[in-house]
This record gives C-alpha cells, structure tokens and sequence, in this order.
C-alpha cells in the first residue's frame, strides 16, 4: 500500500467514522499550514513552531472552517456536518465545545477529500484559509 497517496475506494472510506477521517485530515491540515509558513520566509525553527501552533489549534481551524463554509458542495457539507457533530471523548481546556467541534468538521472534511485523492480541492479550500493568516 502506497500511505503517501492511499487509494481506497469509496465504500472503504464511507466506512471511516467522522473522527478517522478527522485523524488523517489533523496531518493534512498541520502539513499545508507548515508548508506554507516554510515557503512564506519563515527561517528560525521557533518561529515556524509558534506560528504552527497558532494556525492550528482548534480556535483558529474553527475561524478557517467558517471561510470555507460557503464554498462547499453538498457532499462536502455532509461529511463536514458528520464531523461537527462526532462525539470526542475530551475537549481541550484551551478551546470550547462549539470551536472543537468546528475543528473536528473541517478536520474530516480534509482528511475525507485527502482520502478520496481531491488535492485540488484541499488546495483551493487551503489557499481560502490561507488568505485569512496574518
């Protein structure tokens, strides 16, 4: 099996419950974020650390989810809905039920378009949050 480029077939994916989705998409999400600090000029490992961080807790992916919201298709409100509305078994102190449970949402949402090899839809949503980073 290829892990870089997985090919499932949509009844396998179908399959995954909203938080594996959201597991895959966690790392999809974290990759483009440091990608693009990288490529942006960010030089010293503290400061694309801390910037990371910043892009990618669940506040800040709750704020990107709210700008990509509009823009997506029916199928992607599905699996954004489903995700929203999995059951975590713990919430970070640092963010609250309702800006985790937006996190969660555009997690899966990521980790099901990595899923279904839809990178130029992860691209167009990516540079739609990226146009709201400081």
């Amino acid at each position: 099996m290829d892990y870089l480029h997985p090919k499932l077939d949509d009844a396998a994916i179908a399959r995954m419950s909203s938080l594996a989705l959201a597991h895959v998409g966690d790392a999809v999400y974290e990759v483009m974020v440091r990608t693009w600090l990288a490529c942006g000029g960010m030089q010293t490992a503290r400061n694309l650390h801390r910037h990371t961080v910043a892009l990618v807790r669940a506040s800040a992916q709750a704020e990107a989810a709210q700008r990509i919201l509009p823009l997506l298709d029916g199928e992607e409100q599905d699996v954004y809905r489903h995700g929203r509305n999995a059951k975590p078994k713990s919430v970070p102190r640092s963010s609250s039920v309702a800006e985790y449970a937006q996190a969660t949402a555009l997690e899966a949402l990521f980790g099901w378009l990595y899923l279904k090899q839809r990178y130029g839809r992860i691209n167009e949503l990516f540079g739609v949050i990226a146009e709201g980073f400081q």
